[in-house]
Parts: C-alpha cells; structure tokens; sequence
C-alpha cells in the first residue's frame, strides 16, 4: 500500500514538473517565431501628403519595394472617369496616385513620363496611365495599391483603413 501511494504521488510530480516544462518551452518557441521590434516597425510608413508636389513622380521605399506618390493636378482630376476616381486615394482636398512601383507582369519598374502623364515598363512595352491602371498590354491588372490609412494629412502604408478596405472589396487592387 505505501509504496502504490508513493508511486502514485511521484507519478503526479513528474507529471506536474513535465505539464510546466511544456508550458514553458511553448512559450518560449512562440517567442522566437514572433517577428522582431524592428521588423515589426518597417512594416508601416507613414508619409506626409503635403510634402508632394503636382505631376511630379516621388518614390518611396516600404517593406523595401518601390512606392510611386503621384499628386495630381486640376486638370489631371477633371480627367478622370469612375474607374480611374476608384483607384485614386484623396487625403484633405488633395487627389493622389499611390501605387507599387513594380509592373503587374513580371515586376519591372515602369518610369513615369511628366508630359505624357504616363507610365512605361519597358521590359515588355506595358503602359499604365497617370492612376496606375493599364492602357496597354502585356500587364494583366493596374498597379497594385499598397494597404493604407488616412490619418489626418498622413498616409500610413502597412494598415489598412476603411478606404483600402473599399478598394478590396470593390476589385480595384488585391
């Protein structure tokens, strides 16, 4: 009898030190597969809208691919039809193109022509106009729009806000 009682009792004890040594190194591996402070921080960018000037081409770096920020003119906005307006992100009274800079192809980068107000990838004669969308093939979608949100005049690339949620939903970038 006692020694069944004892039995049963170290049983128990390894049996707890065991359950608290998983615990442990679960913990522990969940740790190490959680991304980094700083990865976790490159993750977002935030951009101020007001610092773009009209039809002039900036690139942007995020998650270390190209951004294109493109601040349309007058004369740009009063151009566009419906398609084009569903691609365009506004931010205060200020209409804008911002896009991935790489090709929906094969992943060149298009260079931006100020006169023409359009976009070239010349790797395989792709056009895309002012808002990114395409004119001429081979590229099988328009630009793709990074997630966002409008945060007063800031754009914060990496979150996504109720206006790139409505771009989703509506097919205009993926």
């Amino acid at each position: 009898m006692k020694d069944s009682s004892r039995r049963g009792f170290m049983g128990k004890a390894f049996g707890g030190v065991a359950a608290v040594g998983a615990v442990a190194s679960l913990f522990a591996m969940k740790k190490s597969w959680d991304p980094l402070p700083s990865v976790k921080a490159a993750g977002f960018t935030t951009l101020d809208m007001s610092a773009y000037n009209e039809n002039e081409l900036v690139t942007e770096k995020w998650r270390g691919k190209p951004i294109f920020v493109l601040k349309y003119t007058a004369d740009m906005i009063a151009k566009l039809d419906e398609k084009q307006k569903g691609r365009t992100i506004v931010v205060g009274s200020d209409h804008y193109m911002v896009n991935l800079g790489l090709c929906t192809h094969l992943g060149c980068i298009p260079s931006y022509d100020n006169a023409e107000k359009t976009f070239l990838c010349a790797c395989h004669g792709g056009m895309y106009d002012f808002t990114g969308d395409v004119t001429k093939a081979p590229p099988p979608r328009g630009l793709d729009i990074p997630p966002f949100k409008i945060d007063g005049n800031a754009l914060v690339l990496g979150e996504e806000g109720p206006e790139y949620k409505k771009m989703k939903e509506t097919g205009v970038t993926l």
